[in-house]
C-alpha cells in the first residue's frame, strides 16, 4: 500500500469521525464539568463565586451554581442530539460569553503578567477549542428550507 493511500483512508476515517467526536468531546466536558458543580466538587467554584460576586448578586450563590451547572450538564445532552444544533449553539455562546469575564472583570485571578495567564486564565483561555469544535459542528449543518 503506497503512502498516498495511507493518507487517504487516514483523511477519509478522520473525516467520518470528526463531527461525532466533536459531539461526544463536548458532551463529555460540559455534562462532567456541570456535574461537578452540581455535586459541589467543582474546583472552579471559586473562580465562579468571585465573578458572580462583581456581576450577578441578585440570587443567592448557592442557588445559582446548581443552575448553572445543570445549565452546562444542559449543553452537553444537546450537543449530543443530532437536530438540536440550532439551540445549543446559542446557548454555548452565552456560557462562553460568561466564561470569558474572567479575563476581564477578574484580572488579578487570571493574568500574572501581560499575555501570561495564571491557570485560571489558561482554563478559561482553552475554551477557544471548545469554540473551534462547535464552529465545525455548526458548519455540517444542512441549510434550513427557504420560505415560501
Amino acid at each position: 500500500m503506497s503512502l498516498h493511500n495511507i493518507d487517504v483512508k487516514i483523511i477519509h476515517f478522520f473525516r467520518r469521525i470528526s463531527i461525532p467526536a466533536a459531539r461526544f468531546g463536548l458532551f463529555v466536558i460540559f455534562f462532567w464539568f456541570g456535574l461537578l458543580k452540581v455535586l459541589g466538587l467543582s474546583p472552579a467554584t471559586a473562580l465562579v463565586q468571585d465573578l458572580f460576586t462583581q456581576t450577578i448578586s441578585f440570587m443567592d450563590f448557592s442557588t445559582f451554581i446548581i443552575l448553572f451547572g445543570l445549565f452546562e450538564c444542559l449543553i452537553g445532552i444537546l450537543f449530543v442530539i443530532r437536530g438540536l444544533e440550532r439551540v445549543v449553539i446559542p446557548l454555548l455562546l452565552i456560557h462562553m460569553v460568561m466564561t470569558f469575564l474572567p479575563l476581564f472583570v477578574l484580572p488579578s485571578l487570571t493574568w500574572s503578567g501581560f499575555l501570561v495567564p495564571t491557570m485560571e486564565g489558561q482554563y478559561i483561555i482553552k475554551n477557544l477549542v471548545i469554540i473551534a469544535a462547535a464552529i465545525g459542528i455548526a458548519s455540517h449543518l444542512r441549510y434550513l428550507p427557504k420560505e415560501q
